[in-house]
């Protein structure tokens, strides 16, 4: 992870490349994160270089975040609709824009169990 200040006295930016949860039994099929400066990204990894990217706020990441978590109330984030689908999957949908990405039950525990484990907390190095 890498840090850089955007300008003297301001933020400091969080950037990554694409990662996962460690709790993700492969590579092909889980939830990728990725920190860029004030972003935050999400993709699917089944559909990679090809496929849709949900990008939001820094600032609204540790909503989305808290919302997975239990820690907010359900629908409390302004950036992710989360939705729980009958066979067990959750499709992440972006308010603004409508893009969305589909997770195996799998794929969605890996990444809450990340979350849970603080694997995708934005922490600017200082």
């Amino acid at each position: 992870m890498n840090s850089h200040p955007e300008t003297p006295g301001s933020a400091v930016w969080v950037y990554t490349d694409w990662f996962k949860s460690r709790f993700s039994p492969s590579q092909e099929t889980c939830v990728e994160v990725r920190f860029d400066g004030p972003l935050v990204h999400l993709r699917d990894s089944k559909d990679l270089e090809i496929g849709p990217v949900i990008s939001i706020s820094v600032t609204e990441w540790q909503g989305f975040v808290d919302e997975v978590l239990g820690v907010a109330a359900a629908g409390s984030n302004h950036a992710v609709r989360i939705e729980h689908l009958d066979d067990g999957a959750v499709r992440l949908r972006a308010i603004r824009g409508g893009v969305a990405l589909t997770y195996t039950s799998s794929e969605w525990a890996a990444f809450t169990a990340g979350a849970r484990h603080g694997q995708f907390t934005v922490v600017a190095a200082g």
